[in-house]
């Protein structure tokens, strides 16, 4: 099989990851809004965006958030093990149902390297 048809199939082999793969566990949502919101948009969308967002906090979905320093779109740490359950919380506030805001997700995992902090010793001693 040439190099070109392993890749279309799937078939090649992947680099060896310096560290192991661990689960997911936070979600990182960058948004920024597709077009400017018109002053109307603003009357009428944010009085249920803010309230709607408020929820994801109380429910534990959203852990932080910041406003971006160039005002283009809210920044959520948010507590979900998928991309895929971030777009669909996300895309049911208010300005994603408008189609005006969409965001950029980055998944999120413990920090692999302090496993290298660790040696037999101080793993023994603390048992």
């Amino acid at each position: 099989m040439s190099q070109n048809q392993e890749k279309a199939a799937g078939t090649t082999d992947q680099p060896k990851r310096p560290f192991p793969v661990l689960p997911t566990s936070k979600v990182l949502a960058s948004g920024r809004f597709i077009s400017p919101p018109t002053p109307e948009q603003l009357k009428t969308i944010f009085p249920k965006e803010v309230p709607a967002t408020l929820r994801l906090y109380l429910a534990g979905k959203i852990e932080q958030w910041w406003a971006r320093q160039d005002q283009k779109g809210p920044v959520f740490l948010m507590n979900v093990t998928s991309v895929e359950e971030a777009r669909a919380i996300l895309e049911e506030l208010p300005l994603g149902q408008a189609q005006l805001m969409e965001f950029d997700y980055v998944e999120l995992s413990p920090l692999t390297p302090l496993h290298m902090l660790l040696n037999e010793a101080s793993v023994s001693a603390s048992k």
